[in-house]
C-alpha cells in the first residue's frame, strides 16, 4: 500500500509533504491567536492595557507565533526532514526539534521582553518556572500546540478527501 493509497500525503515519498504544512498551520495560526487571548490575564496589559492595547497585543503576538513556528518548522526540515512526514524517525525528529526551537526562542524572546526591554511584563497569577525564570504559560504554550498541530498534520487522511 503506497504513502498516497493511506492518504498520508499528496507528495513523493522522499519529498516533504505540502498537504501536512498546511495541516500543521491549519492548527498553529487558530490555537495560537485563542491561546494569546486566553493567557492575557497572566500579563500586566491586561489590568494595565486599554481594550484596543489588549487585542493589538494578542493579535501582534499571534503574529510572532506564526513567524516563530514556521521558522523551527523550516529549521527542523531542513535539518531532518527529508521524507517528512512519510518516515516515523524524520516524523519524531521534526517534531522534537521544531518544538525545542520553538522553546528556545520563546525562552530568550521572554528574557529580552521581559528583563532586558521591560516591553512586558508578568502578572502576579503567572506560574514562573524556577529554573528558567520563565512564564509557565508560554512554555506551555510551545509545547501543547505544536504536538496537537503535529498530531493533526501527520494523521492519515480519508479516501474522499484526496484530491
Amino acid at each position: 500500500m503506497s504513502d498516497i493509497a493511506i492518504g498520508v500525503m499528496q507528495s513523493a515519498p522522499d519529498g516533504i509533504s505540502l498537504t501536512a504544512l498546511r495541516r500543521y498551520f491549519l492548527v498553529i495560526i487558530p490555537a495560537n491567536l485563542i491561546w494569546e487571548f486566553a493567557h492575557l490575564p497572566l500579563y500586566t496589559i491586561w489590568n494595565e492595557g486599554t481594550w484596543g492595547e489588549i487585542i493589538f497585543a494578542a493579535v501582534h503576538c499571534t503574529g510572532g507565533d506564526i513567524l516563530i513556528a514556521m521558522s523551527a518548522l523550516m529549521l527542523a526540515l531542513m535539518l531532518t526532514g527529508r521524507s517528512w512526514p512519510f518516515v516515523n524517525p524524520t516524523r519524531r525528529s521534526v517534531t522534537v526539534l521544531t518544538i525545542l526551537f520553538g522553546l528556545g526562542y520563546t525562552l530568550f524572546s521572554e528574557w529580552l521582553n521581559i528583563v532586558i526591554r521591560a516591553a512586558w511584563a508578568y502578572s502576579d497569577l503567572m506560574p514562573i518556572i524556577p529554573i528558567l525564570d520563565a512564564g509557565l504559560s508560554p512554555v506551555l504554550q510551545w509545547i501543547v500546540i505544536p504536538l496537537i498541530a503535529f498530531w493533526w498534520a501527520t494523521r492519515p487522511f480519508s479516501a474522499e478527501h484526496k484530491t
